[in-house]
């Protein structure tokens, strides 16, 4: 049978006392003879009295550690949320004696099976200081989030690393309220990844208290809800969408009859005239605009009218009906769904539009009808050309100006090179005493002399004779299909019809003579760039020549003038 350590202890102590009577009752001698029972009796006494101490005293020891071991894993289970755990204790009785030696075993054997629980935590566990810095923290966080243990344990900042920036803020607060106030907080937040995503989490934060109620940190506990969240994002969307569904049956179903009344009251108001005629050629809908732009009073309504009824009271207002009714048969005959915009001009100068569109019925019913769109585009006509002689003419004499002056001269050429045989003349015209009376009476005198000019010149010039600005006082006639002795006439005009124009300025006569140069295609130049040229050296030479008349240039050969005597 084995003997417990106190049962041992118990038989060693007893056996030293006995020992030491009897040494004593030898030592004696016989006259302690007579007394030696009781000194065998004291000694074992005393083997007793010192066994129970010591026996004490090892008590003490073995209670105070246990108790400690105790605290120690009643501490760690209730960090690990071991509830099923309970409260463990390492105190075990045999025999109703206490065994110091199997509590080590016992509290080692717990605290394996406590960090078997901690490691296999499917949520995550965090232990945070004061300072909120992390001091534990469970494996389960790199499932969530990717990063290690060890990596959120070597952070500077651990609530950085692992929440989301949105909800970072937020999370600070919580945690310091607990540290200071004490509580305990409830919320949802977003863990960051390492890979760039994030995850929601239900979390707890509480504080730690030490066995005198000292805090020592705070606790946070996070439970994975991302699939909860993803679930509940659907069913917001499918609870929304089913609402907008609703919310949009409803509505056409109670409102339809206010939306036509606007979409009626829409269409009258927009200057674009819309016409529906349906599959049997009827008018099923048309809005106000309509009968303004055909010139029908408010009164009338074509609803159920034939389109060649419609076609029969327009057409005496077009100036070509046999091509507005062209311009219909070809829509009507075309498989195109949409047709080209087209114009029609009506008698009183208006220009109209129109365009077209089959309108398709659901379910492949087809067309159900055609829609006509009509404009009035007049306006925007006119805002055209004036936008247009804006970027062509001279704003000061309204004649055209040097950008209009080289589109014309090189359509004229290349016109006369398709056709061969055919002859472009250029006159260059650059005034003489411009300068002075501009000088002394001012620019608004010049500008008088140059506008009279214009009206003058334009008085001479014929039908096929274009007259441009080129310049401050630099002017050219561009005539196609000419020849020499026309354009010397028309030089001899232009000189003696500038030199007539008489001025007064400040009570002083002044007036103004032309330098012409005269140049031909192709006798004088083999292009544009060359016809300039040639016209140009011709009219300073009429110039260096004594002003106030005309010259033509030196014929052109092999590329290059050869001079030739003026004509004056």
């Amino acid at each position: 049978m084995r003997l417990s350590p106190w049962s041992s202890l118990t038989t060693l102590y007893v056996g030293i006392g006995a020992f030491v009577a009897i040494v004593l009752a030898l030592a004696a001698g016989e006259w302690l003879q007579p007394a030696w029972p009781m000194i065998v009796l004291c000694a074992l006494l005393i083997g007793m009295l010192v066994t129970m101490c010591t026996r004490r005293h090892l008590q003490a020891q073995a209670h105070s550690r246990s108790r400690e071991e105790e605290r120690l894993l009643v501490k760690v289970a209730s960090l690990y949320d071991a509830g099923a755990i309970g409260r463990i204790s390492v105190l075990e009785s045999v025999g109703g004696r206490s065994q110091p030696l199997q509590q080590i075993d016992v509290a080692a054997r717990r605290m394996a099976l406590l960090r078997q629980v901690a490691e296999g935590i499917y949520g995550v566990e965090a232990l945070f200081d004061t300072q909120g810095r992390l001091s534990w923290i469970t494996p389960s966080i790199e499932r969530l989030t990717g990063h290690t243990p060890e990596d959120c344990l070597a952070a500077d900042n651990a609530i950085a690393l692992l929440v989301h920036e949105s909800d970072r803020r937020y999370c600070l607060q919580a945690a310091t309220q607990v540290l200071e106030s004490g509580g305990e907080q409830h919320f949802e937040m977003r863990l960051a990844r390492r890979d760039g995503g994030s995850g929601w989490v239900a979390c707890r934060w509480r504080q730690i208290l030490d066995d005198g109620g000292v805090l020592v940190g705070v606790r946070m506990s996070a439970e994975d809800i991302q699939a909860r969240k993803e679930t509940e994002y659907k069913l917001l969307e499918t609870v929304a969408e089913l609402r907008r569904a609703q919310a949009l049956r409803e509505h056409y179903l109670s409102r339809s009859n206010d939306e036509r009344q606007r979409m009626a009251a829409l269409l009258n108001l927009i200057r674009l005239g819309i016409l529906f005629i349906d599959r049997d050629h009827r008018v099923l809908y048309f809005n106000r605009a309509v009968l303004e732009i055909w010139g029908h009073g408010p009164e009338e309504s074509p609803i159920g009218f034939r389109d060649v009824v419609l076609q029969s009271r327009v057409l005496p207002l077009v100036e070509s009906p046999d091509e507005l009714i062209a311009h219909i048969r070809a829509v009507l005959e075309s498989s195109a769904v949409a047709s080209e915009p087209h114009e029609t001009r009506l008698k009183d100068g208006r220009i109209i539009t129109d365009v077209s569109a089959v309108v398709a019925g659901g379910e492949g019913r087809g067309g159900i009808g055609r829609v006509w769109i009509y404009e009035d585009v007049t306006e925007q006509h006119r805002i055209a050309e004036q936008l247009v002689a804006l970027a062509e003419r001279d704003p000061l004499t309204n004649l055209y100006n040097r950008r209009r002056f080289h589109e014309e001269l090189e359509r004229q050429l290349a016109e006369a090179k398709r056709h061969g045989g055919v002859q472009v003349g250029l006159v260059a015209i650059d005034l003489d005493g411009f300068k002075p009376i501009n000088d002394r009476f001012g620019h608004q005198a010049g500008d008088e002399v140059l506008v009279k000019l214009a009206e003058g010149v334009g008085r001479i010039i014929r039908r096929n004779e274009m007259f441009f600005r080129v310049g401050g006082d630099e002017f050219c006639v561009l005539v196609s299909s000419t020849n020499e002795r026309e354009l010397s006439e028309l030089a001899s005009r232009l000189v003696e019809g500038v030199g007539a124009l008489r001025f007064t300025f400040e009570g002083e006569a002044a007036g103004v003579t032309a330098s012409i140069g005269i140049a031909l295609y192709p006798m004088h130049a083999d292009g544009g760039e060359e016809l300039i040229a040639a016209a140009d050296e011709a009219m300073y030479r009429s110039k260096n020549g004594g002003r106030n008349r005309w010259t033509v240039a030196r014929p052109y050969a092999d590329g290059m003038a050869t001079p030739a005597a003026p004509a004056t």
